[in-house]
This record gives C-alpha cells, sequence and structure tokens, in this order.
C-alpha cells in the first residue's frame, strides 16, 4: 500500500512538485502550556481518563507514535488512543499480503503483526497498552472537533479532551459508485482487518477472481489469489502495471512473471459496471468493460488508490494540491497544540524542496517517531525523509519465486537498466548528471548500501 503525492501532479502520484513557499514558522508551544490551559476545567465530564496527549487513528503511525511516547517516559495515564478498528495497532502492509494466503500457506493473523514487529520492535498487544497505561477506545470513530475548547467527539457521543492532538488516521480506500455495482455483494476494498478478513471468507469459496487496478493493491492481491490456485484476472487502464513507478521496461518483465503464474492481464481497459448475479443472490457475477466484454467473477477486489481520511479535521487547515492535512517539517498544523503524521500528513518533503503526501509504511512509522520527539523535546530538527517503498509477492510456502522490490528516491530524468530480473534487476534515475531514484528486486542490504556509497 503505498504512493506519494506531491504539489504538481505529473504522473499520477508519483511526480515533479514545486516548492512549497508558505511553509508554517510557528514556534512550537510548550507541552504544558497546550495540556493544562484548560485542562481541569468540566473534568468529570469527558469520557477520557487520559487527557493530556491524544491519538487519533489505530494504524502504524498511531502504534509507533505510542512506543516513542513509552519511550520517553510520557505515556503511562496520559496518552489515549480512540480509533475506529476494534483491535491494537497492526502492522497494515500484511493484509494484502500474507494476511490473504491460504490456511495451508501459513498465512499472517494477529496477534503477529501487531505495531511494532515490521521494524523489529516489541510486540504491541492490547495488553503491552494496559501494561503502559496507555488507554485505548475501540471502534469508536472521532466525528468532530471543537479546537477553542479542546475537545472530540465521537460517533457514540462521547466527549474527549485534549492537551496535544495528533491526527493520524490514514487513508480511506476509493470505492466504485454504488450505481455502477460498486457495493455488490463480493465486491471487496481492503484497509483494514474486518476487510481482509470478508475477502478470505470470499476467497474461500470462489472460482474466479478480477483485482481491478495495476499498482501496489492490485499487484500484491493478485499474487495473492494465485496462491490460492484461482482464475485470477487483472484489469487497469493504464498501459502497463504501477505505471507510476515502473518504467515500460521493467514492468513488462513483472507482467511476464505474472502471466507465468497464470494471472490474465488486462491493461488500457475502463471498466463500464460490476454485474450482478440473475440467480437470486445478488452478488457480483461479470465485470462488464467499456467496449461491451464481460469478465466473469464471483469475486472482484477493487484496488484504486485511497483519499486521505480528513475528516472532521478539515477545519485544522488541508492541503488542496496533494490532499491531506497541511503540517510543516515538525508536523504541526496551522493550530497550536495539533499535529498530523502518516499518509493524512501533507508535509515539506526537504530533499525535494516540494509539499508531498506519501502513503506508505516507512512514513508512517518515521513521521510518527519524528512528530512525538518534537512534541515531547527540544528537537527541532525537520523532517528530512528519503522516500522509499517496497513491495513482497508471492511470498507464500511453496511459490517458486519470491518477488521483493525496494525503491529509494524520485523517479525523474533518464533511465538505465542493469540487470536480466533473473532474479535481479536494478533501475537508475538520472537527471542533469545526478542520481535521483533507484529500483531494485532481489536487492540484499549490502547491495543497497554499495548503491547509496556510490
Amino acid at each position: 500500500m503505498a504512493a506519494i503525492t506531491n504539489s504538481l501532479s505529473l504522473k499520477h502520484t508519483l511526480s515533479i512538485g514545486s516548492p512549497q513557499t508558505n511553509l508554517l514558522t510557528r514556534t512550537r508551544p510548550s507541552s504544558t502550556s497546550l495540556s493544562f490551559r484548560t485542562f481541569h476545567r468540566c473534568y468529570a465530564s469527558y469520557a477520557n481518563e487520559n487527557r493530556e496527549y491524544v491519538i487519533v487513528g489505530g494504524g502504524n503511525a498511531a502504534g509507533y507514535a505510542a512506543r516513542t511516547f513509552v519511550e520517553h517516559g510520557v505515556a503511562d495515564g496520559r496518552l489515549c488512543i480512540v480509533t475506529k478498528e476494534g483491535v491494537a495497532p497492526y502492522e497494515r502492509p500484511a493484509l494484502t499480503k500474507a494476511y490473504l494466503f491460504p490456511p495451508d500457506k501459513k498465512p499472517a493473523r494477529l496477534p503477529g503483526f501487531h505495531t511494532c514487529v515490521g521494524s523489529g520492535g516489541e510486540r504491541q498487544t492490547p495488553e503491552w497498552y494496559k501494561e503502559k497505561g496507555i488507554e485505548m477506545l475501540y471502534e469508536d470513530p472521532v466525528e468532530n472537533i471543537d479546537t477553542e475548547k479542546q475537545t472530540l467527539t465521537t460517533s457514540s457521543g462521547k466527549l474527549l479532551k485534549y492537551g496535544s492532538l495528533i491526527i493520524a488516521t490514514g487513508c480511506t480506500a476509493s470505492r466504485f459508485p454504488d450505481k455502477i455495482g460498486g457495493n455488490l455483494p463480493g465486491v471487496h476494498y481492503v484497509r483494514d482487518v474486518a476487510d481482509a478478513d470478508a475477502l478470505v471468507s470470499s476467497l474461500e469459496k470462489t472460482k474466479k477472481v478480477v483485482v481491478v487496478g495495476g499498482g501496489y493493491i492490485g499487484m500484491e492481491i493478485a499474487a495473492a489469489a494465485v496462491a490460492w490456485k484461482l482464475d485470477t484476472t487483472i484489469i487497469f487502464p493504464e498501459d502497463h502495471l504501477l505505471q507510476r513507478l515502473f518504467t515500460p521496461s521493467l514492468a513488462r518483465r513483472y507482467e511476464e512473471l505474472y502471466q507465468k503464474n497464470g494471472v490474465k492481464i488486462l491493461k488500457g481497459a475502463s471498466i463500464k459496471s460490476l454485474e450482478a448475479s440473475s440467480n437470486g443472490n445478488g452478488g457480483v457475477a461479470s465485470v462488464k468493460l467499456g467496449d461491451g466484454s464481460i469478465v466473469e467473477a464471483d469475486t472482484v477486489i477493487i484496488g484504486i488508490g485511497a483519499k486521505p481520511a480528513v475528516g472532521p479535521f478539515e477545519r485544522v487547515g488541508l492541503n488542496t494540491d496533494v490532499g491531506g492535512i497541511q503540517v510543516d517539517g515538525l508536523f504541526r498544523t496551522s493550530i497550536p497544540g495539533i499535529f498530523a503524521v502518516g499518509d493524512v500528513a501533507a508535509f515539506p518533503l526537504k530533499i525535494y524542496s516540494r509539499i508531498s503526501r506519501v502513503e506508505h509504511v516507512d512514513h508512517a512509522r518515521r513521521s510518527a517517531q519524528h512528530c512525538v520527539k518534537a512534541l515531547l523535546s527540544a528537537q527541532t530538527n525537520t523532517y528530512d525523509y528519503l522516500p522509499y517503498f517496497y513491495s513482497r509477492v508471492f511470498e507464500y510456502e511453496g511459490s517458486p519465486r519470491k518477488v521483493w522490490w525496494q525503491f529509494f528516491g524520485d523517479n525523474v530524468g533518464e533511465t538505465v537498466e542493469i540487470g536480466n530480473f533473473d532474479p535481479k534487476i536494478a533501475t537508475f534515475w538520472i537527471e542533469s548528471g545526478k542520481l535521483k531514484g533507484v529500483l531494485v528486486e532481489s536487492g540484499s542490504p549490502e547491495v543497497i548500501s554499495t548503491i547509496f556509497l556510490v
């Protein structure tokens, strides 16, 4: 699940941007003044016991932020996390990878991938949060914010108080409209564990799968469907897989790999509608393409991108170019005491002098850690991030070939390709004599280190 959105879109979401000159330059208010200015008024009327720091969201960023609070010794009795999900924060990338493997291929399941195991850290189970004195409010999304009173209202009607607020709400899946079948039984979108559970239930009894979208999500889910030995077709409107990143030559290698695994690829195809079954169950039965042709399917997965989940936080200040909540290099919004991190944050990408929004787990982890360190300490160094994306496919037990590629930097300039994809290949993006980006397939840590030492 990955994307980067910049202030000037050139090719979908990974593109050249223009510098943002109107950056936030406020002096960071002390956490004490923010936390206790109105902290004890109407004390008994609030539903949360821990009010000094509140995180809204329950994904990767929330888990890594919680760990950083604990590392600074200020979580116990002071930190509250409120989330729409029914489980503690987890490593979300697993949902379109190992979570979708069939039972005989050792699928990932909770509590195995709670944060922060994805970076080699401790597994933060629900018991971990209790032990650390962190208050968790599950299945109760925030629906309103009063920035003057420093309060939040949840869908169940709870009134929550905060001193400092971190918005870590991530993204929501882009959906097909209902009028073309976007909500038919058997049509799936994957953003959380409940979504993934519903998809696994469908895969257990399906025969023909159609994956809509040729990006990260589409490629990962199609590869997982192969493990179930299902008739799998991937459909997308672009000229080749992952067009926002892959060169045509690189995409051709991956497309051939998918086809060798039995995946049918329909590229350059538009979708007119998802058609319901006529046998009375109302479930999806086929995909009707723009040219009138029909692709049969009893399970359809839509992976056409995501939108920042700004929800009730629009009033905090949005970036209309890249979407998301505008922040500075310390992840402060325009309102003192309110921060935004992860997928939802539009931040200064220092290395390229532009405002970007990055949808990837690596940024979610790092931005959360940087934000909390800035909030709790005298750290004033602005976030200096090198965009990094990766994907793993065909990693199920018994797969003839496991694939893992990594990308660093920016895909601008001319390209140089080295290797034959058997198994390794590298693509370099060079502009004005400078290395701007690199993609490495099956590269070891030593190979990656060598590239950046050159």
